[in-house]
């Protein structure tokens, strides 16, 4: 009955929307060529729409940018597709998120392939993607990319320029819409934490065309005036473009200039903007910003009377042992430790010297055990001691040199014999050799 669209490369979402029109009118020509009397439910109508929409349509592909890009805790990724014109909703079921070589967010401009689909709950149409790849930066997200380092290259999002949040602020400062859900949220959360704590409201805008030159003009009124200790300058969650002002200029030079610390709590965890990179501390969300500002109020006062309790005990503790230490100078305990000091010093004195005794009689045994030896030595080394075992000593008289060899003597020679005691002169009448070779 109904002819197949065709399924060229679609840049946008423009085309779906015409379609959409397309087969609304279809669908009430069919309405109005039936019969009159007949009254539709919502859920009949919807139904004719699924069915034409579903089956006219086979697979598409669309290239458009992520914007309001939210994962689910199931796993599925629900995001909107837009371009300068038009916008539908899509998601992506996880099944198909393994396929991703990238991970989506806000501002990338993606080529996307899928089917379309009614959602009767919500009277609404969306696709749902298969296949996603990366086709380039969005128009918004090139802009912030390209502020960002420029506002970097002059040095706002530097570190050293970081100031530290007050540990117990008496006042804080609120910049953001006062009919906000953040609002409500961060009063909330201080009220409970802390009731000692003021709240000063900044009401501003927090999202169109002006809402940026709002913001800045409260934050530089927050410091003329010195109004609070700390700041909070934030909302709640949104898209890319609602969160725009945030990362609007004079926002993140009038947070840089700030004299008071200033929290940037913008959207949820997955949302970013330029005041979080220019602030003292980024939040994740609005309450957590409150907590990050705000004191427990009960959890100080715990911690007030632990300390307290630590500090009462370590004190006792120590007079306690003052105590246990002057007992020790009690004349009792002093002799009684000096005695202790002593009795092992006496014993190893007594050790001491009895080894030194020994040591001394071993060396003096040593040394006569010595000195026997050498007498010994000495004796056996006498000439007389030779003398006496029958040896006797012979030397020429005229010269007086003693006679070791035949050939010193001659026949006629006079010689003196010198036994152990006496002399005896004699004459040789013959000098012969061991050999008896030669003869005089």
């Amino acid at each position: 009955m109904y002819r197949k669209y065709p399924t060229p490369f679609i840049s946008g979402c423009l085309v779906v929307q015409t379609a959409i029109r397309y087969y609304y009118n279809i669908v009430m020509e069919y309405i109005k060529s039936a019969d009159h009397t007949r009254i539709f439910t919502i859920t009949e109508l919807t139904t004719a729409i699924k069915d034409l929409l579903e089956g006219s349509f086979g697979p598409l592909t669309l290239k458009g940018e992520i914007s309001n890009y939210r994962p689910s805790s199931t796993g599925h990724l629900y995001f909107t597709l837009k371009d300068e014109n038009a916008a539908i909703s899509a998601v992506m079921f996880k099944n198909n998120i393994r396929s991703l070589a990238f991970t989506p967010k806000d501002g990338i401009l993606v080529q996307a392939t899928g089917r379309l689909s009614v959602y009767p709950q919500r009277g609404s149409y969306q696709i749902i993607i298969e296949t996603m790849s990366i086709a380039g930066e969005g128009a918004i997200l090139q802009m912030l990319e390209e502020r960002k380092r420029r506002l970097a290259a002059e040095g706002l999002f530097n570190t050293e320029r970081k100031k530290t949040l007050p540990p117990f602020p008496h006042t804080i400062g609120v910049i953001t819409s006062p009919t906000g859900a953040a609002l409500r949220d961060i009063l909330q959360i201080t009220r409970r934490r802390s009731r000692n704590i003021s709240v000063v409201i900044l009401p501003c805008a927090v999202q169109g065309e002006h809402a940026g030159k709002g913001i800045a003009e409260m934050l530089r009124t927050a410091n003329k005036y010195d109004i609070a200790d700390v700041l909070i300058v934030g909302r709640g969650g949104g898209s890319l473009e609602d969160l725009l002002p945030f990362s609007d200029e004079s926002v993140v030079r009038a947070i840089a200039e700030s004299n008071i610390p200033v929290v940037s709590a913008v959207g949820h965890e997955i949302d970013w903007a330029l005041s979080d990179f220019a602030a003292d501390i980024r939040a994740p969300t609005p309450s957590a910003a409150a907590e990050l500002v705000t004191p427990l109020q009960e959890q100080l006062q715990d911690d007030i009377h632990g300390m307290a309790d630590v500090l009462y005990r370590t004190i006792r503790s120590k007079i306690d042992a003052v105590r246990t230490q002057l007992k020790l100078f009690a004349p009792e305990s002093l002799e009684l430790r000096f005695r202790s000091i002593e009795q092992p010093r006496l014993l190893r004195f007594d050790s001491a010297k009895e080894e030194l005794f020994s040591a001394m009689q071993q060396k003096i045994q040593q040394l006569h055990q010595r000195t026997e030896n050498a007498k010994r030595d000495l004796q056996a080394s006498n000439p007389k001691t030779i003398l006496q075992r029958g040896y006797a000593v012979v030397t020429n008289a005229q010269t007086g040199c003693v006679i070791r060899s035949w050939q010193d003597v001659h026949t006629g020679s006079t010689i003196t014999i010198q036994p152990a005691t006496g002399i005896i002169t004699g004459t040789v009448t013959a000098a012969i050799s061991d050999n008896r070779e030669n003869q005089t």
